[in-house]
């Protein structure tokens, strides 16, 4: 089906966890106005009603901004917010399945920790791929081992689909990730936990542009 483009430049996952006391919208907005472009809810110790109402409270201002409001996992949550798409673990709910009851119009996301899983994720129609973990990341603890560049650079070897690499990745890293095959890099504590999450997030999109430009 088609689609308008996603830029998946400066994928921004969230985690009130790490946020320093500050609610989500908070963070969201002042990363946004860094530069970030897509935004991921990713709230796994959150009740259905909180992250209903946490994503209804950044929705329409992602919206008018054109930035894709991805919900991590929970497909009935991104139903009753409307929001364009989910992204899916590897033990979440089956790609078909996801697809099968939000359409072919909703962004699906798949974590891809290995070729085979970025191949199968290509395969069943995924419309991109979290590539992870690229370093070692304190974020989660239940990750495989650190892919490296050189695991990123033997995935974009196999897949055509968009990579957005995720997994301890900084302002200082973000540019060879970029060289190495990403088409976005996405973070979480180098937002959520930053003293300024909107001078942290322009750092990394400086970083990430000067990247793309030099690759081009």
């Amino acid at each position: 089906m088609n689609r308008k483009p996603i830029d998946y430049s400066l994928y921004l996952v969230t985690d009130r966890g790490l946020s320093r006391g500050r609610p989500t919208p908070e963070i969201v907005h002042a990363a946004v106005r860094g530069g970030v472009t897509c935004v991921q809810l990713r709230e796994k110790a959150c009740p259905t009603r909180e992250f209903i109402a946490e994503a209804l409270a950044v929705r329409d201002f992602l919206k008018s901004r054109g930035i894709p409001l991805i919900i991590n996992d929970r497909v009935d949550v991104a139903l009753a917010v409307g929001a364009d798409g989910v992204h899916l673990g590897q033990g979440d709910l089956p790609l078909a399945t996801a697809r099968a009851i939000l359409g072919g119009s909703k962004i699906i996301g798949v974590s891809a920790e290995s070729i085979r899983d970025a191949i199968e994720a290509e395969s069943g129609g995924a419309d991109y791929l979290g590539v992870s973990p690229i370093f070692a990341t304190p974020t989660k603890a239940d990750t495989a081992a650190p892919l490296g560049l050189d695991g990123l650079r033997a995935i974009r070897r196999e897949v055509k689909l968009p990579l957005v690499a995720i997994g301890g990745l900084t302002a200082g890293n973000a540019a060879a990730v970029i060289g190495g095959g990403a088409d976005g890099v996405a973070v979480v504590s180098a937002i959520v936990s930053a003293e300024d999450p909107e001078r942290a997030a322009r750092e990394l999109a400086r970083h990430i542009a000067q990247a793309r430009r030099t690759c081009v």
